[in-house]
């Protein structure tokens, strides 16, 4: 009932049992190496200045509503103040989750992509926050393609608190505006005892005079410009 031992069966065996394990910690190993050079290249590419004006896409295999032309997103940026420059000024951190769609793009489209842009409010270009940045490469043509968004969402009433930022017109306003306000604030007959409207003319003129100082010292002072200007541009005092 009971076979005599092989000892050389059971050496082979052990032998063929531990190569089979060393081959697949090889191979898993081959894998997270050429994994981490894959990540590391791209990084490279995100951190870099290198990238020509497009990438050879398939363009069978991009998602059509991630397509976007220089124009639409000038216009968002202009809207929202906001920035599109190149990845390279980028400040914040890209997540995994983003490299893992880069190489996901590389791998069905068999190629390197380069010239990565990133649409996000100017500091974080600068400093790390929380808002939410976009992050395209360029497809050819001024169009862009939306590779990964992440963070959160801009707060719903920025467009309309950068709306006085657009132009020097919305600023001439709001400060008319806000000049208006303060007259009106000024109780009646601090300066005089008869109230007339050539009195809360002058007030209001002198309130604008003021508001109007304040506004152009800050925009001066800081560096400050209209958002048609800066959104595109990677100087800090624009």
């Amino acid at each position: 009932m009971l076979h005599p031992t092989d000892i050389e069966r059971k050496l082979h065996k052990i032998k063929n049992k531990h190569t089979t394990e060393s081959k697949i910690l090889a191979e898993v190993q081959e894998i997270l190496k050429k994994e981490s050079l894959l990540e590391a290249r791209i990084s490279e590419n995100l951190n870099g200045k290198s990238g020509g004006p497009f990438n050879s896409f398939n363009f069978d295999l991009l998602e059509t509503e991630n397509i976007f032309h220089i124009d639409q997103i000038k216009e968002i940026c202009i809207d929202y103040r906001l920035r599109f420059l190149n990845s390279t000024f980028f400040k914040g951190e890209i997540p995994q989750e983003a490299i893992s769609k880069i190489k996901h793009l590389e791998k069905i489209h068999q190629t390197e992509i380069q010239g990565y842009k990133i649409m996000a409010p100017s500091r974080l270009f600068k400093l790390e926050d929380k808002d939410d940045p976009l992050l395209f490469a360029p497809i050819g043509n001024d169009y862009f393609y939306l590779i990964h968004k992440w963070g959160n969402d801009l707060h719903p009433l920025r467009k309309m608190m950068v709306w006085p930022f657009k132009n020097i017109g919305n600023l001439v306003l709001l400060v008319l505006l806000m000049s208006y306000l303060a007259t009106l604030l000024v109780p009646n007959g601090l300066f005089s005892k008869n109230n007339s409207t050539a009195e809360f003319w002058i007030i209001f003129f002198f309130m604008f005079k003021c508001m109007a100082s304040v506004v152009i010292y800050y925009g001066f002072a800081l560096g400050k410009n209209f958002s048609p200007a800066i959104w595109n541009s990677k100087y800090f005092n624009t």
